[in-house]
């Protein structure tokens, strides 16, 4: 079992994802996210805006690392001054998310908030910056924290500049 010093949650504390309810787990993702997704860009941000708990969300469109095809996932909005930042914790299962390597092949993407469409480039941060940036993270999706507990799989955090 991997410990960051950062992660306040023990794992002791959380109850795991069920290897037998992964497969549900992740459809039931793909299905409320596409649709979520589809809501989000017709009503240009004004509908679905928000995940439960009253969490911004914002679109992040990438370019298949396999199939070159475009992707949209619903992702929890984090502004950080200048820069967006994505987390790969897809809820602390053992695997990255598709959207993870789709990023990594191909760091130019676009973000949407608020109906306003942006060019950003994508980089995985270092574990150094990802443990300073971590009680940012946190501080807006309390979540965050259960969720690398949850997995010995370090969670990537991506850091996105305007272009």
């Amino acid at each position: 079992m991997i410990k960051y010093d950062y992660v306040k949650t023990r794992r002791e504390d959380i109850r795991p994802i069920e290897k037998k309810h992964v497969g549900l787990v992740r459809f039931f993702m793909r299905w409320a996210t596409a649709f979520n997704v589809a809501v989000f860009r017709m009503s240009k941000g004004r509908l679905l805006n928000k995940f439960p708990g009253g969490f911004p969300i914002c679109i992040v469109e990438t370019r298949g690392a396999k199939t070159g095809k475009i992707r949209r996932i619903a992702l929890i909005h984090l502004p950080h001054n200048d820069t967006k930042l994505l987390v790969a914790s897809q809820g602390g299962m053992y695997k990255n998310p598709v959207w993870y390597h789709n990023i990594v092949a191909n760091p130019k993407i676009l973000i949407m908030v608020d109906g306003e469409e942006k060019t950003y480039r994508a980089r995985v941060v270092s574990d150094e910056e990802k443990a300073a940036l971590w009680p940012h993270l946190v501080s807006l999706y309390p979540d965050f924290d259960e969720y690398q507990a949850r997995t010995d799989r370090n969670i990537p955090v991506f850091s996105c500049e305007l272009i």
